[in-house]
Parts: C-alpha cells; sequence; structure tokens
C-alpha cells in the first residue's frame, strides 16, 4: 500500500493509537510497523487472533506484561561469550518469568474458552525455569549479587565485613580519646575513596601522620587516614578486590548459561511482543467500541453505523454505505462542509483498519473488502515548490491512480474536476469517472458538478449520493443519503437570510425550467426518502422493543419454569419424608400391637386397639389422605354398609360391617374391625350398591383368646412371589397375634422358585424362630414348616 495513501487517509494516527495500549517495546515497534495486507486468509487469520484477544480481554481482561524487556541485545552478547551485568541479568529473570506467566494465563482461558490461536501461539514460549532460578539465587531484586551466589563471596564479605567492623572500632576509640577530639572538626567516621578517614583540624595534620585523602572547601579541615590504621585498609581494600573478582566470576557463569539459551530466550520475545500487539489490538477495539467486520475479497463493502475512529464518538455522525452489488460507484453531492471529505476518509480508513487485522467503529454486520490497492485523491493538493496550481496538483494525483488501478481497487476521489472552468471541468469528471468505472474498480467521488447528477441516473452500476442539509437550521446534519441526489439550497438559504423576494423571483426566472423541475423532483425525494427513514427507524424500535419483551418474557418463563421444578422436587422430597414417617409409626404402632397380644396372651381390649387405631391416623398426613380420596376423578356415591372399601391410612382392603353416625364407619379388615372415619375410606366397587346386597352376618370386635380357632395352614399354589410375600406376611402376623407356635405354608414343587423366596422370607422374619421342609405325611419338599417365637 502507498504511503502516501496512508498519510492522506490518516492511517498512522490510528497506529499512534494503537502503540498507546502496548505494554513492551516489542509489541509498541509491531504496532508502529502495521500495514494492511492485500491477501484475504492473512486478513481472516489477523482479525481471528484479534477477535480472540478480544474474547480474553472481555473475560479476563488485558493479561500483564510487566517485567517482560527487550533484552536481544544482552543475549547477542551472551551468546558470543560476553558478560553481563547484574541488571541484564535480573531483566532476562524477570522476562523469562513474565513470559512463563503469560503462557500459564493464556492456558487458563483457553481451558474455559477455546482459543486456539493465541494457545498454540503461547505454546511456543520455552520455560526456562532452571535459568531463572539460577539467576535469581545469585542476584536480588535490586540487582545487587547475594551472599549466597557461592561459598567463596560469602566467605569475602564475612572478612570484609569484620575488617570494617575492626576498623570502625579502632577510629571510634580514637575520637573518644579526649586528647584527640580536640583535633578533630567533628566526632565522626567516614569514607574517601573506600578508605576510612577522620576529619583533621589543618593546624594538626602532623601529629596523626598517615595519608591525606581530601580536605574540604576552606582546607580547615583535612581527611586523614591515620598511620595506625593504614594497614588495615590495605588488606580491606585486598579483600575487595578479591569479592570483585570472585562477583566477575559469578556474573560469568550466570551469563554463559544465558548465552547457551539465548536464541530460545529471544524466539520467546518475539512471541510476547507479538501476543502484546494482538491484546493491544483488542484492547483499542474494547475501547474503541469496535466490531469485527466480514471479510470478502468480491469487491463489496457495506458499512453500517460506521462511525470514522478518529472524531470523538460523542461528535461523529455514523454512516451507511454499501458498495459492490447494484452499484460499483457512488457520486456524492452536497454544499462545502456538509462531511463529504470525512466521509471519503472514513470508507477508506475503516477498510485499511480492516485489512490490517482490525475491528472497525462500526455495527454487527458490518462488510469490508480486500482490495489490492486503495487510492485516493482527497483535500489540496497544491505544491508551492512545484508551482502547480491546485487543477494541476489534482490531475498528476489523479493520472498516476489512473495509470496504477485494478479492477480490484477502491478509488476516493473529492471534488473531482474542481479548480478549472466548470463546464470543462465537469465534462472531464464525467471522463475520469467512466474510465473509472469501465475499468471495474469500486469507486466513491464527491463533486459539486450537477452535471454528474445526470450521469449517474443514467449510467447503470453508478448511483447518486448526497449529504443532508437541514433548511430550517441552514447546516448540514453530516448524514449521507445514498440514491438521493444532493440539491442546490442557495435560494432557500438565501430567502431564510433575507435576501430581497424581487431579488430571489429574478434569480428563479433566470433558472431553466428543466433545473426546476429537477430540483423538485430532488426535493421530493429527500422528503419522501426522509419520511421512509423515520419509519424504518419507527418499525427498529418497534421491533427491538418486542425483541426486548419477548427476551423478558422467555426470561420469566424460564424462572417460572424453574421455580416450578423447585416446587416439585420440594414437594416430592417433603412427600417422601411424611411417606418415611407414616411408615415408622405405622411400624411402631403393629410392633406395639404385637407386644399387647403377647402380653395379654389374645386378650386384648377394644380400647386398646382403638387407641392405636387413633395414632396410626395421627400418623398419615392430611394431604395424602385427600390426595387419594380425590384419586377416582369422579365422583362416588355415599358409603354403606357391605361396601368394598380401601383405608387410605392403612392402604389395606376392607367391608363396611356398619355406619357408625354421620362421620365414621365399622370396617372389617381381615380378623380385626376399627371404627374409621369416612373421609379415610375409598370406595372401590359400585356395581351393586350396599343397601340392595345381601345382608351380611355382622362380625364382632377382636377379642381373641388361646382357644380361639385360628387357622395354621396357607396354601399358596398357583400364586407369583410377590403375591405370595404378602399372604405370608399376612399370615404369619394373624399366626403370631393368635399366639400360634407353627405354621404350615403349602408353596408345591414345581420349579422350587415359590419355595426359595419364601423360605428366604422367613429366615429373615424377626418372629420366626426356624423353618423346614415338611417329612413324610406332612406333605414333603411341596410344604415349609416354620416354628414363631
Amino acid at each position: 500500500m502507498d504511503d502516501k495513501i496512508l498519510k492522506t487517509l490518516e492511517y498512522r494516527k490510528i497506529l499512534n493509537t494503537l502503540t498507546e495500549y502496548t505494554q513492551t517495546s516489542m509489541g509498541r515497534t509491531a504496532a508502529e510497523q502495521l500495514k494492511p495486507v492485500a491477501q484475504l486468509e492473512e486478513v481472516k487469520r489477523l482479525l481471528a487472533a484479534t477477535d480472540q484477544a478480544y474474547t480474553v480481554d472481555r473475560l479476563k481482561g488485558t493479561p500483564s506484561l510487566s517485567g517482560i524487556t527487550d533484552v536481544r541485545e544482552a543475549l547477542k552478547r551472551a551468546k558470543i561469550g560476553g558478560t553481563l551485568g547484574t541488571h541484564e541479568l535480573l531483566a532476562t529473570a524477570n522476562t523469562i518469568h513474565g513470559s512463563r506467566r503469560l503462557k500459564r494465563f493464556i492456558a487458563g482461558v483457553h481451558e474455559d474458552e477455546p482459543i486456539e490461536m493465541l494457545y498454540n501461539l503461547s505454546e511456543l514460549i520455552s520455560e526456562q525455569k532452571p535459568l531463572e532460578d539460577d539467576i535469581k539465587a545469585c542476584i536480588d531484586d535490586t540487582a545487587e549479587v547475594l551472599d549466597s551466589a557461592s561459598a567463596e563471596l560469602a566467605q569475602i564479605r564475612r572478612e570484609l565485613r569484620n575488617g570494617e567492623a575492626r576498623i570502625r572500632e579502632k577510629l571510634e576509640s580514637m575520637i573518644r580519646s579526649q586528647s584527640v577530639a580536640k583535633m578533630l572538626q567533628d566526632q565522626l567516621i567516614t569514607i574517601r575513596g573506600d578508605r576510612f578517614v577522620i576529619p583533621v583540624k589543618a593546624e594538626y595534620r602532623s601529629y596523626f601522620g598517615g595519608i591525606v585523602h581530601d580536605q574540604s572547601g576552606s582546607g580547615a579541615t583535612l581527611f586523614i587516614e591515620p598511620e595506625s590504621i593504614v594497614a588495615m585498609n590495605n588488606k580491606l581494600r585486598e579483600t575487595r578486590i578479591r569479592e570483585e573478582r570472585e562477583i566477575e566470576a559469578i556474573l560469568q557463569k550466570l551469563s554463559a548459561k544465558v548465552g547457551e539459551q539465548a536464541d530460545l530466550i529471544a524466539m520467546d520475545i518475539d512471541i510476547v511482543g507479538q501476543l502484546d500487539f494482538i491484546f493491544a489490538k483488542a484492547r483499542m477495539a474494547h475501547v474503541m467500541k469496535a466490531v469485527l467486520p466480514r471479510m470478502n475479497d468480491r469487491g463489496y463493502l457495506k458499512l453500517r453505523k460506521g462511525r470514522h475512529p478518529l472524531i470523538p464518538r460523542e461528535q461523529v455522525v455514523p454512516i451507511d454505505v454499501e458498495l459492490g452489488n447494484d452499484f460499483t460507484s457512488i457520486i456524492v453531492t452536497g454544499p462545502n462542509t456538509g462531511g463529504k471529505t470525512v466521509t471519503l476518509k472514513t470508507i477508506g480508513l475503516l477498510n485499511l483498519m480492516a485489512m490490517s487485522g482490525l475491528f472497525i467503529p462500526a455495527e454487527e454486520g458490518s462488510q469490508m473488502c480486500v482490495f489490492d490497492a486503495i487510492f485516493a485523491d482527497i483535500g489540496d493538493e497544491q505544491s508551492i515548490e512545484q508551482s502547480l496550481s491546485t487543477f494541476s496538483s489534482h490531475m498528476t494525483n489523479i493520472i498516476r491512480i489512473l495509470n496504477t488501478m485494478t479492477p480490484k481497487s477502491l478509488v476516493l476521489l473529492d471534488e473531482v474536476g474542481a479548480g478549472t472552468d466548470p463546464a470543462e471541468g465537469s465534462a472531464l469528471a464525467i471522463a475520469i469517472l467512466e474510465h473509472i468505472h469501465r475499468t471495474g474498480c469500486r469507486m466513491v467521488a464527491t463533486t459539486h458538478y450537477s452535471e454528474l447528477k445526470a450521469y449517474a441516473y443514467e449510467r447503470k452500476g453508478v448511483i447518486n449520493a448526497s449529504m443532508e442539509f437541514d433548511i430550517n437550521t441552514l447546516s448540514p446534519t453530516y448524514r449521507l443519503l445514498v440514491g438521493v441526489p444532493g440539491r442546490s439550497n442557495a435560494f432557500a438559504i438565501a430567502e431564510r437570510l433575507g435576501l430581497p423576494g424581487t431579488i430571489l423571483d429574478f434569480a428563479r426566472g433566470e433558472v431553466k425550467e428543466e433545473d426546476q423541475r429537477v430540483e423538485h423532483m430532488i426535493a421530493s425525494l429527500e422528503e419522501n426518502r426522509h419520511s421512509a427513514e423515520v419509519e424504518r427507524e419507527r418499525a427498529e424500535q418497534v421491533r427491538q422493543e418486542m425483541e426486548a419483551l419477548r427476551a423478558r418474557h422467555q426470561q420469566e418463563l424460564q424462572k417460572l419454569e424453574e421455580q416450578r421444578d423447585k416446587l416439585v422436587e420440594k414437594a416430592r422430597t417433603d412427600a417422601k419424608k411424611i411417606v418415611d414417617k407414616a411408615r415408622s409409626e405405622a411400624e411402631d404402632i403393629i410392633a406395639e400391637l404385637r407386644k399387647l397380644a403377647q402380653e395379654e396372651g389374645a386378650a386384648v381390649k377394644d380400647h386398646k386397639l382403638i387407641a392405636a387405631r387413633k395414632r396410626l391416623e395421627d400418623a398419615v398426613p392430611e394431604q395424602r389422605r385427600k390426595a387419594g380420596h380425590q384419586t377416582a376423578g369422579k365422583k362416588q356415591r355415599s358409603i354403606e354398609a357391605g361396601d368394598e372399601v380401601r383405608v387410605l391410612s392403612l392402604n389395606q382392603k376392607g367391608h363396611v360391617v356398619e355406619l357408625a353416625g354421620s362421620k365414621e364407619a365399622l370396617v372389617q379388615l381381615g380378623i380385626m374391625k376399627m371404627k374409621v372415619a369416612l373421609d379415610d375410606l375409598e370406595l372401590l366397587s359400585e356395581s351393586v350398591p350396599a343397601s340392595k346386597q345381601a345382608p351380611r352376618q355382622q362380625a364382632t370386635v377382636l377379642k381373641r383368646t388361646r382357644d380361639a380357632s385360628i387357622r395354621n395352614e396357607l396354601d399358596l399354589r398357583g400364586a407369583n412371589l410377590e403375591e405370595a410375600l404378602i399372604e405370608v406376611d399376612r399370615f404369619i402376623d394373624e399366626a403370631f397375634l393368635g399366639n400360634l407356635g407353627q405354621i404350615y405354608i403349602i408353596h408345591g414343587k414345581g420349579t422350587g422358585i415359590l419355595r426359595s423366596g419364601i423360605q428366604e422370607y422367613l429366615r429373615k422374619h424377626k418372629h420366626v424362630k426356624s423353618y423346614r421342609l415338611g417329612n413324610y405325611g406332612e406333605g414333603g419338599a411341596g410344604v415349609t414348616i416354620a416354628e414363631l417365637k
């Protein structure tokens, strides 16, 4: 792409903005060198990387690259055997650490949200953790070599500290002496040139001997190293030289290790720079509120609410432009300062941004095209040095464009044909536009010439457009109206400003009737366009409101469904608790009945059974009784004596012996009679009314004795195992209450399934002491005989 075009469209200002979002010098360099790409697949790859970084920025924010610096020059010196300084080594360690931190950050995001391109790029970073640890073990965060860097250095530093302590102790004993104190300017110890000295008054110079290292500005004070510590200072100096040599050896050793990994670390720095650059593009898109454009290479361009990125968001007027389907050229007319030039720059600059892998400030659904080149002739191209007029300068530029453009180029022309005679200029403009149009280029051109309106109207593939002008405020709105040619507002503006009507009427008379009809037609088109825009915006607003309402209803429906599911789940849990509680209560009551039967023999009194039944009724939840009562699904007739019923609280079948008042009935349940509330009964058979049934012999209230007749055998032949076990359980309860010691269960021989299931049940039953098969004469293998406890 021609640098002149990039300058004309202010592309460099976009790069300057981009560099503000980089964190490293490598990323900044990449941003400064960014240029548009003319290959569709490469542009899509760049945009995909920006899109993935945008996802990371949205979910986790921009990763921190603090501590990472460009140490590639130091790496080159280390690679050829040079010794790096402590600051360079520390910067290298920090860069290794920062690179590894970035790699792990991207890997962590990739686990939650796939960012394949960034993840694959970050995986190329080599983790030089051992080298980082080696450097950090020898150099602290202030770039000082640690005592622990080597055993020799630790020993030398101990000697230094001890030597300094002895010298200070010697000097302090001197300055504390009264005879010496009066010779000192100040009672303090200082250092000059790594030598410990004391400030002595000049007149006492000969008393101390030794070496004078410095003097005050007035010459009244001499900084003398007393003769008594010269040897000690000499030894300290030798120790410092040993320290410097040891540090040099440590740095050489670390530099050699860095040199071994220099190529890998340099590659890591390049990768970090690329990632920094990509994240900078994403961050700029986030701040600019830009979107990912769809890309094509078929010359199609569609901007939805496109904004010039260098104009403040609160001031810029978005434009809608479509080019490349029904028409390939747009001719924009309208007054000066109406926004035509900004429109051209917006179209060109946003396309350059998209071709550079940058998001564009527009709405979703915008499409950009990968052109092989973008040409622009915008602004005043007059050159004083070349002594060219504005017209000549523009023509020179246009000729260069005509010689270079291809059918896959985008051409932007501002005020084509301007700067010369209107008649010749308009004819020349039409010829230039026609040539570009026939070449197949995509073109947007602006002009003042009214003749170009007719050209755009008559030429297939060319369409008129204009910049809207508000007559009421006498100011442009900067909105681009595609399909409507611009019209002259001179008469309207002059009238609003107060030009006398006679002059205006005379001027209108000078305008050709054909031109007046064109102006009226354009005015009508603008009015219809405005009405259509208003209706479209109103329809769009209604659509958005309906979408929002639909979304809200969907959320409310989802919320109601979630609440319903929670209530159903809670009801199930509560019901399970209620059933478990009722079952436990029932088990306790049955156990108590059996205990009563054992304690009182067979003489269980009525009032005790009634009390136990009352406890059983209380254990059954009200909800369950009501639910059971309504399961019939239809209205049932009133219960009468002799009806077959189910006691809901006990889940047992029985027969109504007689009604006990208006709310209770006496029910026969097996060998027991119980008074049960009518709303706890469910009518099972309605075929024959109870009043028409044959009278039943009323049973008496349960009152068993040891001599009462109780069957001691149960015949289960022909029953399945499930039915048989229910009957066996009931039979054992009756036998236990009847105080029987032995029972006979007839199950037949058959396949043995019924016998095995019954015997397994008897083995676990708490009232069965033992069981066996029948002997000869007792039924053999077809009978099981059980002994009860």
